[in-house]
């Protein structure tokens, strides 16, 4: 059994990183860069977002690699880049993780982070299904040599593109995680819902051990989202990986609403919401992660919260994660970047 499914096992709960990218940026990340060049390029400061993340109480950290398939990398002229960036990733966080391990005693699990493709797929776009498994098979196989211990799909909005990262990853051998990202009124870019989300992962050829939602339009939305998925799957492990709240422009700067205080609030919900593992994405620092393991660790799982209630204390949902608008399924699509 793998690291990961061992504490899957045993524990409650798991308390997965925060943002990637928005930290980056604060590191000198520019606009329009690649943050997967960083591994080769900055390896230090890569390392020492884990670090922190791990210092902070995450289990699970998620490696510098979510862009890192062919075709994003395509548009940095680095596509045949993808096994020297990806193998790299995993083995920076791998590194983080032992010495986490050394420090405390206490297990960390590397997941290893695949985007989208950004591509169109057929028919309306020209991107098929086996092509992109491929890529997909590519940088999985490339973040297991690494050491990732589980395979991370995030931010995906289509059902073909669900379908090909799943048929990609399984060639690697690893769990896999798939997440979705419902942040168009509730449902993803495509249409789907976190009810259509859930039944379309037991038709998956290759089933995941954990299934959920990330990134979106805030902390309110996700634990919305997070009781769709749960109503519709019961039984399954849920994943909830929210943003910081809601980006605004201050200053010329990209701000994330969210507090700590908010972010633990958020961490409390979702997980009287069924979810099992549980992170931020876009705007989630250390500070904010600090804060959610404190929550967590003094939290003892209510009962399931009303839409009101997680309104009242977070934030404002969408109508349709009030059950108010049509639920809906979507196909093809592309992703923006994400955490």
């Amino acid at each position: 059994m793998s690291t990961f499914l061992d504490l899957l096992e045993t524990r409650p709960w798991l308390l997965a990183d925060g943002a990637t990218g928005t930290n980056f940026f604060k590191m000198g990340l520019q606009s329009g860069d690649a943050p997967e060049f960083w591994c080769i390029d900055h390896p230090d400061r890569v390392r020492l977002l884990h670090r922190q993340f791990f210092e902070a109480g995450a289990d699970i950290v998620l490696t510098n690699s979510f862009g890192g398939n062919r075709y994003r990398l395509k548009l940095h002229d680095a596509q045949d880049r993808v096994a020297e960036l990806n193998r790299r990733a995993a083995e920076l966080a791998r590194e983080e993780a032992e010495a986490a391990e050394a420090a405390t005693g206490w297990t960390r699990v590397v997941a290893g982070s695949i985007g989208p493709t950004g591509e169109i797929y057929a028919p309306v776009g020209t991107l098929s299904i086996e092509q992109a498994a491929d890529a997909f098979a590519e940088q999985a196989r490339a973040l297991a040599a690494g050491g990732a211990d589980v395979l991370w799909i995030e931010t995906i909005s289509s059902e073909e593109e669900l379908r090909a990262a799943v048929i990609g990853a399984s060639m690697a051998g690893l769990p896999i995680v798939t997440t979705m990202s419902f942040d168009t009124n509730g449902c993803t870019m495509m249409g789907i819902t976190p009810q259509g989300f859930a039944e379309m992962t037991t038709a998956l050829p290759v089933k995941p051990v954990a299934i959920g939602a990330n990134c979106g339009t805030g902390a309110a939305e996700l634990v919305a989202t997070v009781l769709g998925i749960t109503a519709a799957k019961p039984d399954a492990v849920v994943v909830a990986k929210g943003n910081c709240g809601i980006p605004q422009f201050v200053d010329g700067h990209i701000h994330y609403s969210g507090t700590p205080e908010i972010m633990a609030d958020y961490a409390r919900l979702v997980r009287d919401a069924g979810a099992r593992i549980i992170g931020g994405c876009c705007g989630t620092e250390p500070d904010h992660l600090r804060a959610m393991r404190a929550a967590l660790e003094r939290h003892e799982k209510g009962d399931r919260p009303a839409i009101d209630e997680v309104a009242a204390r977070l934030g404002e949902v969408s109508a349709l994660a009030r059950g108010e608008g049509p639920a809906r399924t979507g196909r093809s699509g592309a992703r923006r970047r994400s955490r």
